[in-house]
């Protein structure tokens, strides 16, 4: 007979529940996933009990609430409170998005937070970005041209050319498309995930760009471009709206039109 077992610290337990203020009319419970790699433990879900009308509309304000007035050994990045900087991205009622721009009231019942799905975890909800980051980095996401530019002025676009980058200068690094990605999961080690493709595609599209055919070089590979197969989880959860599903078309459509 066959026996699996779970990895080591794969089960969830059941942790601890802090209760509201007496005399909290408007209570919501926000169960957290919890886990520290100090104590050898297994994660587990906290449960705390936050009064709404002493708290901020946004789940990032429960969450601060949380960490200033009742447990101070939450972990979690935060950083702009608009929707700029990306750090607060997690799993929020079951979908990855950005805990700044995600209101309470958007929630029925209990708040479900966890980290970043399929990614390793530092501490509670923050997961390792490593390696994403370092996918980001080898698409080299920086112009590069051999022309000098002009020695008095800038490199020019026309407004059509401009227009092209709407819809990708915008992606602000928050990686909630890729770990919503299945392909990601399965093959994450190899395939570049939308992320990384949308702002590789951001530079192909850069009519000052002088690199297009190293890029997509560098892409056409059976792993870091097509794994995607337009489930298009990605668009869907994009807290900026932006469409990454889009961009990795346009790069695979690039590529056979320069095969003839």
């Amino acid at each position: 007979m066959v026996e699996f077992n779970l990895p080591l610290n794969s089960r969830v337990g059941q942790g601890q529940t802090f209760k509201a203020p007496a005399g909290a009319k408007r209570v919501r419970e926000f169960k957290i996933y919890r886990w520290s790699p100090d104590d050898g433990k297994n994660p587990r879900t906290d449960t705390y009990e936050i009064d709404l009308d002493a708290c901020g509309p946004m789940v990032l304000d429960a969450l601060i609430k949380i960490k200033n007035e009742i447990d101070p050994t939450l972990t979690f990045r935060r950083s702009c409170r608009e929707g700029i900087c990306g750090s607060c991205a997690m799993n929020i009622d079951g979908g990855n998005t950005l805990a700044c721009l995600k209101p309470i009231e958007d929630v029925k019942g209990a708040v479900k937070i966890s980290p970043l799905p399929h990614m390793p975890v530092v501490k509670d909800l923050i997961p390792d970005l490593s390696q994403a980051y370092a996918q980001y980095r080898s698409v080299k996401p920086w112009m590069q041209a051999d022309t000098p530019a002009p020695p008095d002025g800038e490199r020019l676009q026309s407004k059509e050319e401009r227009a092209k980058l709407d819809g990708m200068w915008e992606c602000i690094l928050c990686f909630c498309c890729s770990t919503s990605c299945p392909s990601y999961w399965w093959n994450g080690d190899r395939y570049l995930g939308p992320a990384v493709l949308l702002a590789a595609y951001r530079w192909i599209a850069d009519s000052r760009d002088e690199e297009t055919g190293q890029r997509l070089d560098e892409l056409e590979d059976p792993f870091k471009l097509y794994r995607c197969h337009t489930i298009m989880n990605c668009t869907n959860t994009c807290p900026k709206g932006l469409n990454p599903a889009k961009a990795i078309g346009a790069i695979k459509q690039l590529i056979v039109e320069r095969q003839g």
